[in-house]
């Protein structure tokens, strides 16, 4: 099991943990469950970069960057070294911590 830690960019925004997330869902997925906004415009299929997030600290427990994923994230919004589509950020099997901070959302349309 694992703790996130999530990071926000959007002002007024504290940073949350969460305890016991488990193995074999997307970033995505557990964010969503925990009722954190974080845009998904293709449904979760890697077909768009709006569930971009930058992964601070835990890289190693996620499954690995595939060719798809960095042609999308290319497209994102202020991409960095640690930028990954949280749709695709699958968490193996183990017991750690994972960093993330969430770009501000409200820089997509419609906000």
């Amino acid at each position: 099991m694992y703790a996130l830690k999530i990071n926000f960019e959007q002002k007024g925004l504290e940073p949350v943990v969460l305890e016991n997330v488990k193995a074999g869902e997307s970033l995505l997925e557990v964010i969503l469950d925990a009722g954190i906004d974080l845009h998904h415009n293709c449904g979760a299929v890697c077909a768009c970069s709006t569930c971009h997030l930058y992964v601070k600290k835990g890289m190693e427990f996620l499954e690995v960057l595939s060719d798809k994923e960095e042609d999308f994230i290319d497209r994102a919004v202020s991409p960095r070294i640690e930028s990954r589509l949280g749709c695709q950020c699958v968490i193996q099997e183990g017991t750690g911590v994972i960093e993330v901070t969430l770009p501000d959302q409200t820089q997509f349309l419609g906000e």
